[in-house]
């Protein structure tokens, strides 16, 4: 269900990196992205190569450590973070803070976004980057920057937050808000043309330059596998049905949501 909150867990140093069977197939989504579409998906500020080359190194250490069957090779002619986001399939973000105390987005590899645009993120302040999230100025912007004061390289967290969108594709670079949908929706093919998309985020603080990482990795199922328990499908619709109308707006549901409706009262019925 919505809740306006962090909803932050602590989290396993072991567990910073989830590993599997589809590694090989989001490497390969990610190394033609980084081919064709490199500035879209890749961004650096001036400054931001320590960050860089501490996280690649972390990242490095934590692959060794836990997920040794995983090739760590590194190309040493790229950015730090741009050779790090080619070894996993999380996307990778670097947050530093700035001569005024403020939290920036100074690099990342963002390969698969749900519906944002790393032109618009690179170089601006938390709060700016959250600006569009309603509801955020009000209740979350503060919690969230003394979050990022308190944070402690010891203390990593993580989180989840979901989506339903109406493709299985890895990269959603487009603006949330989405107002066009496939008309060919309906309560009885959206199982199969409707997709939870979830993101499991972390947060960590590196030692030694201070920056915060950022990481998301994006887990999808189609609808039908989700809602296949009756129990599940209610769930689902009560989470729905408990958005606020503003953030119903924001996750992009409105087009198809009526299909949607229909499709999980049905399945709640079977």
């Amino acid at each position: 269900p919505h809740k306006m909150a962090m909803a932050i867990k602590p989290l396993e140093i072991a567990d910073w990196i989830e590993v599997d069977g589809d590694l090989s197939a989001d490497l390969a989504v990610k190394n033609e992205l980084l081919k064709n579409r490199h500035a879209e998906v890749f961004a650096e500020v001036e400054g931001s190569r320590p960050a860089q080359a501490e996280l690649l190194a972390s990242l490095v250490d934590n692959l060794a450590t836990w997920h040794p069957d995983v090739n760590a090779e590194i190309d040493d002619d790229l950015a730090p973070l741009d050779a790090a986001g080619r070894l996993v399939q999380e996307d990778l973000c670097v947050m530093e803070e700035d001569a005024v105390g403020t939290y920036r987005l100074t690099a990342a590899s963002l390969c698969f976004p749900t519906r944002w645009l790393l032109g618009d993120k690179i170089d601006r302040p938390v709060q700016a980057i959250h600006g569009p999230v309603p509801g955020y100025d009000a209740r979350l912007s503060t919690p969230m920057d003394r979050f990022f004061t308190a944070l402690k390289p010891q203390n990593p967290v993580w989180r989840l937050n979901w989506s339903l969108v109406e493709t299985p594709e890895l990269n959603l670079a487009i603006r949330h808000g989405v107002t066009t949908f496939d008309p060919t929706i309906t309560s009885d093919n959206a199982g199969d043309k409707i997709w939870l998309r979830v993101e499991r985020q972390t947060l960590r603080r590196l030692p030694a330059t201070q920056a915060i990482i950022f990481t998301i990795r994006i887990y999808r199922n189609p609808l039908s596998e989700v809602a296949a328990d009756p129990a599940v499908a209610g769930q689902l619709l009560g989470a729905i049905d408990a958005l606020p109308d503003d953030v119903r707006d924001y996750k992009s549901l409105a087009p198809f949501e009526a299909a949607l409706r229909g499709y999980l009262t049905n399945r709640m019925s079977t």
